[in-house]
Parts: structure tokens; sequence; C-alpha cells
């Protein structure tokens, strides 16, 4: 009877991977599971919302003992996204997709054609807000936005990028330069051989982005264009906003009548 008290006492037996650490952390295939996404589409989603892999101190003990590689999340992380709005338009579009198919493959064009008339759409004006909280949090990340923006802007119609995407970082980067000019806010230029470095006084803010040179683009077969562009569907969405704040700071017109 006493023994019987003392296991009781104790509880259950805990196994390798059910507490400590290692509850912190979940794996890459484990979340696609959770949140019922291909791979593709989790990606897509972790860039949009800010979420990326980490590295457990003890990738031993999180993996149960074993040494094989696996891709970690925080499992805070992937709880957070399982509640965004956006997985319903990815599961949607999914839908559309598989039955756009398999009209066109059935040679049903009226259904095909009203299929495409109704294509689910998403906006990342939320997301925008929620990575954002104030005007002033988007004008200092706004770095690598306007470097990648810049980037697209020089480069051909080739495969997945398309010519809407070339032009609307053509539209961004020259409004923003229309507001650096107009608010005399330039502090340096530097011309190195990957292009032209600039740096402004923004709102109190030092912001540094590079402006390709103007030369014929070779491009590369080592590259995932479709994550790059899911950082530009992002980026031209944020830029976006932050150019329409800056206008009104000055009491300019937006968007400007300038040429691309």
């Amino acid at each position: 009877r006493g023994f019987v008290h003392v296991f009781c006492r104790m509880g259950r037996e805990k196994k390798k991977g059910e507490s400590g650490a290692a509850t912190n952390y979940i794996s890459r295939n484990q979340a696609l599971k959770k949140l019922q996404l291909s791979l593709a589409d989790f990606r897509r989603l972790c860039i949009l919302k800010g979420i990326y892999p980490h590295e457990p101190k003890n990738k031993k003990k999180v993996n149960r003992g074993s040494t094989a590689h696996k891709t970690f999340y925080y499992v805070k992380d992937i709880q957070y996204l399982a509640h965004e709005p956006l997985l319903l338009k990815f599961r949607d579009f999914k839908g559309f997709v598989k039955k756009f198919k398999k009209a066109l493959g059935r040679d049903e064009l009226d259904t095909a054609r009203r299929l495409r008339e109704n294509k689910p759409v998403y906006s990342l004006d939320q997301i925008v807000k929620e990575r954002f909280p104030t005007f002033v949090d988007a004008v200092r990340d706004a770095d690598d936005a306007l470097s990648l923006l810049c980037l697209f802007s020089t480069l051909p119609v080739h495969g997945r990028i398309q010519a809407f995407v070339i032009q609307q970082c053509q539209k961004l980067t020259v409004e923003f330069m229309h507001y650096v000019i107009a608010s005399q806010s330039l502090r340096k230029v530097f011309v190195s051989i990957k292009g032209i470095y600039f740096q402004a006084e923004i709102l109190g803010q030092t912001v540094t982005w590079i402006t390709p040179h103007r030369f014929s683009q070779e491009m590369p077969t080592d590259v995932d264009f479709r994550v790059m562009l899911t950082f530009v569907e992002f980026y031209n969405t944020m830029i976006g906003f932050v150019n329409f704040k800056l206008y009104l700071t000055l009491g300019l017109h937006y968007p400007p009548m300038v040429k691309t």
C-alpha cells in the first residue's frame, strides 16, 4: 500500500521530448502536418508573417537523441500561424487551382472563365500593420525592402518574374526617390562595383539601400525566385504604405504623376 502511494505521488514516467526545452520546438514536418500546408505554402506564410527557423541549444535533446538534420521552429510561432486568416485564403486558392485545371482538362471554357473571374484574392495590409505597429518601425526596416525592389526593377521578364511585378517595383522605387529629392533627405552616395549605395535621413532614421547598375542582367539558375517573389510581394505592400505616409508628411499628392 505504501509503495502504491509513493508511485501515485511520482506520477507517470516522462519520456524523451515530453518536457523541458524539447517542448518549445517543433520540426518543420510536424508543423506542415499541424497546419495542413504544402512546403511551398508554409515557406510563403512564414516569410509573410516574419517567422523563421531557430536552432536549439541542445539539438540532440530536442531531436529525441537523434543527430539527423532537421529544421526547427518555436511551438508558439506555429500556434500563432494556426490562427492566421491567410491560411483559409491559401486553402481556397488551392481548391480554385484544382477546379480550374479540371475545367480546362474537360475543355469547359465557360466554367474556367467563371472560375478565373471569381479567383480568390487576399490582402497583406493587416500583416504589414501587425509587423510594423508604428510608422517609424516601417521606415527603420526599409533598407532591405528598398534594395530588393530596386533589384527587381532592373530585371527582365523571366520565368516567374512577370512584367507587372517589375513595373510595380519601378513605380514604388521612383516614388520613394521622388520623396528623397523633395524632402532633401539624401546624406551620402557611394558608387561600388555592386551598384550605387544611397543613405538618407528620414524621420530621424538612417535608411541605406543599393541600386544595381543599369546593365543587362544574366539570370542565375541557382536562385529560388519563388521565395524572392514572396519577399517582393510583402515589400511592395510595405513600401506602398511607407510612400503614402511620407508624401502626407510633406503635403504632396499621392500617387505622384511620374514616369517609370
